[in-house]
């Protein structure tokens, strides 16, 4: 049975796909926003039992796992040093900014538990400079209860799919009313810019399917799986010699440099349809989570988490955004960056596809790994600052 609710995950992202090929409204909704809307549905409907949610957070971890590298093997990492700086500069200012307004909160919501309070201030620095890891890595640095933890978890996943949905639909018009929004560089490649988006930022999976396309498809599972393999294997080696923590975010970092590395041959590079694996990849993957986030937790939870985790969040990248209005950072270069701040990396490639800009993938990955390193640090600092008040 486990089995079938597997090809379930798997398979109606397909059939959003299809769905987007002969429906006009759906193409213009978009796969990714149907895959979440159909993920919450589903998960909420009460047809997935309890006894699946291995299932889900296996497939979960599997997919994006295997989809980063495949992703980033058709990447030019050249064209990265265009946005670095800006990149690093928008990675601060959101780390900032989310670190100011979770301590604001704090103050507004002491006076019902300080300790609790402070336990939200940190975890929603953690979170939302890298991800889930920092969460779990606060948890244990700071003693905080497993019931608490697992509300702000819930919360978390429900007020993230609201936020990466309004970033996904519209983000890009409302930020490019306040940031600017780039061209290209001049004198940079264009021709070739626009040959490999139109190559790899589409919806028609169709030449998946072509007999000349198994080759090629071996190929890039195999490779995606020996990149897999090594961050695993050198993760448990770096654990256990070194005992560094959390071994999650130490494999992203792996998986993203192996991805890297790969992209340098250009026999690696020119296999185009990596990306479109990657991609269906992020959809299965996309899908299973939103399955995973219940409603039910959303309205069990103390009126005041909602309400914090929600500020912490949209307050957050408010101040994010008019900081980066005032630093001259443009609106691709905010966004990537806000997602690999408070949605994790493994949902940058969403953002890079919605903008049309799969180059900026690079861009997002790379700070959201610099979140993952800046967020343990400064979300325990910051609780036990907090606590001291």
């Amino acid at each position: 049975m486990l089995v079938l609710y597997a090809l379930v995950f798997v398979l109606i992202p397909a059939a959003i796909i299809a769905l987007s090929h002969r429906q006009r409204w759906a193409a213009k909704v978009g796969v990714i926003v149907l895959c979440y809307l159909a993920g919450l549905a589903l998960g909420n409907s009460g047809l997935i039992p309890a006894s699946a949610l291995g299932v889900q957070q296996g497939l979960s971890e599997f997919t994006v796992a295997l989809a980063l590298p495949m992703l980033l093997f058709t990447l030019d990492v050249r064209a990265w040093r265009r946005v670095a700086g800006k990149a690093l500069l928008s990675m601060l200012i959101a780390t900032a900014s989310v670190t100011a307004i979770a301590s604001a909160l704090f103050v507004l919501f002491r006076n019902g538990d300080a300790l609790a309070t402070s336990h939200l201030a940190a975890m929603a620095v953690g979170v939302y400079t890298g991800g889930t890891p920092n969460l779990a890595a606060i948890k244990a640095g700071l003693d905080i209860p497993h019931a608490q933890y697992l509300v702000f978890y819930s919360v978390d996943t429900l007020v993230g799919a609201f936020y990466l949905m309004l970033m996904l639909t519209v983000g890009g018009a409302l930020f490019g009313r306040l940031l600017p929004v780039l061209g290209e560089e001049p004198g940079a490649d264009t021709a070739s810019t626009d040959t490999h988006n139109r190559a790899v930022d589409n919806d028609d999976y169709r030449p998946l399917l072509q007999p000349d396309a198994r080759l090629q498809l071996v190929k890039i599972v195999g490779l995606a799986l020996l990149v897999l393999g090594a961050s695993l294997g050198i993760a448990a080696a770096l654990v256990e010699w070194l005992a560094l923590e959390p071994a999650s975010a130490l494999i992203i970092v792996l998986l993203t440099t192996g991805g890297i590395a790969l992209s340098l041959v250009p026999a690696v590079r020119s296999m185009q349809l990596a990306y479109r694996v990657g991609m269906y990849l992020i959809y299965v993957f996309c899908f299973t989570v939103a399955s995973m986030a219940k409603m039910d937790d959303l309205l069990r939870a103390d009126a005041s988490v909602v309400l914090f985790i929600v500020s912490a969040v949209f307050g957050s990248v408010v101040v994010h955004a008019l900081l980066c209005r005032l630093a001259g950072v443009d609106r691709d270069t905010f966004m990537v960056t806000s997602v690999a701040a408070v949605a994790s990396p493994p949902f940058v490639p969403l953002i890079a596809r919605s903008l049309g800009k799969p180059a900026l993938m690079l861009t997002g990955m790379t700070t959201g790994i610099i979140g993952y390193a800046l967020g343990n640090f400064i979300g325990i600092s910051l609780g036990l600052a907090l606590q001291r008040l």
